[in-house]
Formats: C-alpha cells, sequence, structure tokens
C-alpha cells in the first residue's frame, strides 16, 4: 500500500456572520466541519454533494486559497498549513486547480499565452527562451492548437476555455489538482471530451485528482473512490462500487434517486428526505 499523497484530517473552516451597523460578529457559519479523507499518489477521489454543502470549500482549504479555522492538510509528509510564504510559493507547484467557471477563472485582458507563460515565469519552470515553445505544446496536449496562444478568452467556446483552464493547471507539472466542477459550466457532448482528456492526462502525468462535483453520473465516470458530503461533513466515504450499488447513508440514497434515467421504460423511486437541514 503506497503512503497517501494528500491527508486531511478533521479540517473546519467556519465563515463570521456579522449583524448589525457595526458589523458585529455574532455567530459562524460552519462550511466545513470536521472532514478528514486521503488521496493516493494517481488516485482520483470524487467528492460529491449538493450546492451548498461545502465541497468546494474544502476544496479552496486544502490549497489555502481561503484560510482554515482548524484542522491538518499534510502533502507528500510536508504540513500545508504551517508552511511560511516563500515554502508554501514551492509546494503551490505540487497543487494546482481547475475552476469551475471556465470563463471566469481566465483574465480577459490577458492574451492566452500570457496566461499560462506567467506560471511558467514566475516559478521558473523553462527558460526564458523556451516559454513560448512550452505553450504550444501544453495547448496542443489539451486539444487547442499553438495559435490560440495569441488570440483573447472571449474568442473561445466554454469547452475550450476549460481546456485552457486545464493548460495552465499542467503548466507546473503538478502532482495534485483539486477539480472544482470542470464539466458543470458545459454542454453535455463537450463534458465527456474533457472527462476523457483529464484521464488521459493522469494516465500521462502520473497526476492525482480531488474531483468535486454534484453530478453522480460524472463521479461515477471520473473517480475511483468517493466521498459524500452533505452539511460540511462528510457522511460516507468508500470505492465507487460500494457507493454507487450500495449506498448506506439516506442522502446518498436520494442523491443516486436524482440521477436522470436514460430508458424512457424505466422509473426510478425518488427518495425524498424532509428534515435533514440544519
Amino acid at each position: 500500500m503506497s503512503a497517501p499523497l494528500l491527508q486531511v484530517d478533521d479540517l473546519h473552516v467556519h465563515f463570521p456572520v456579522r449583524r448589525g451597523l457595526l458589523q458585529r460578529v455574532v455567530d459562524h457559519r460552519r462550511a466545513v466541519d470536521g472532514v478528514s479523507f486521503e488521496i493516493k499518489p494517481g488516485e482520483t477521489l470524487g467528492l460529491v454533494g449538493e450546492s451548498g454543502c461545502g465541497k468546494t470549500t474544502v476544496g479552496r482549504a486544502i490549497l489555502r486559497l481561503i484560510p482554515a479555522t482548524s484542522g491538518r492538510v499534510t502533502f507528500d509528509g510536508t504540513d500545508v498549513f504551517a508552511q511560511g510564504a516563500v515554502q508554501l510559493r514551492s509546494l503551490r507547484r505540487q497543487m494546482q486547480i481547475i475552476f469551475q467557471d471556465p470563463g471566469g477563472s481566465l483574465n480577459p485582458r490577458m492574451r492566452v499565452g500570457s496566461i499560462i507563460g506567467e506560471p511558467l515565469e514566475v516559478h521558473g519552470i523553462v527558460p526564458r527562451e523556451q516559454v513560448q515553445q512550452r505553450i504550444g505544446e501544453l495547448l496542443t496536449r489539451c486539444g487547442l492548437w499553438p495559435g490560440a496562444a495569441d488570440r483573447y478568452p472571449h474568442e473561445f467556446s466554454g469547452g475550450q476555455k476549460q481546456r485552457i483552464g486545464i493548460a495552465r493547471a499542467l503548466a507546473l507539472e503538478p502532482r495534485l489538482i483539486v477539480c472544482d466542477e470542470p464539466t458543470s459550466a458545459l454542454d453535455v457532448s463537450i463534458q465527456s471530451q474533457v472527462l476523457n482528456l483529464l484521464a488521459d492526462l493522469q494516465r500521462e502525468f502520473k497526476l492525482s485528482y480531488l474531483f468535486i462535483s454534484h453530478d453522480m453520473a460524472v463521479i461515477h465516470h471520473a473517480c475511483q473512490r468517493i466521498a459524500v458530503m452533505w452539511n460540511g461533513k462528510i457522511v460516507e466515504h468508500g470505492t465507487r462500487d460500494e457507493v454507487i450499488h450500495a449506498p448506506k447513508h439516506p442522502y446518498t440514497q436520494a442523491l443516486l434517486s436524482a440521477v436522470p434515467e436514460p430508458d424512457p421504460h424505466r422509473r426510478r423511486d425518488r427518495v425524498k428526505l424532509e428534515g435533514m437541514r440544519m
């Protein structure tokens, strides 16, 4: 058994609730409330749940894009939350993110070449004279063409923008990528293309994914293990077959019952949950 690449232990993220003229803190919203899991090298863990359950907050807290209230995140034996600015900069090369909104994650005033080339220059991945060549290689590998580097994001479709986002995440040669609903804003036909691209890149570069989604069908296709999240907690965790074919928690059963049935002659009994919101 290989050691985990990413280990998350008892992660909490609480946001203050402010009221009144002076905006005093009167309460805290527990967006993430004691989440623990691990991801092994080359593995994809699916984090699934409805909107607002805290799954995106987990992904961003792991990367320190937002501060965690408490808990411990260990990446390849390194305590992520204990790193200073200099050490964190080096660590960020190893952990990247693909955002949900492919258009909103790209600077509209920058050409695609600058968007992908900026992290290469900041981290000194390749010599300056080789940056343009590397940008072309990344674009080609992600299903675009080298000339796309001279265009602006608004000149591309949603699927092409997401491919640019994937190329940017891949530029620093990371070991872990947080995929934050990377297909939810795309058409169904484009979703399958992006999922296949991510699978190919994982095999080629031996990547590990934390795949965040609300879509059980996508999670079933993309992940080896699944963690089901509800109201800031993980309520069920297991292999893909265990969670999909033998769900134990009522919330998992409700999520699976909401997956559309492709056969019009078959009807799926919907599981309705009452009184399960905090």
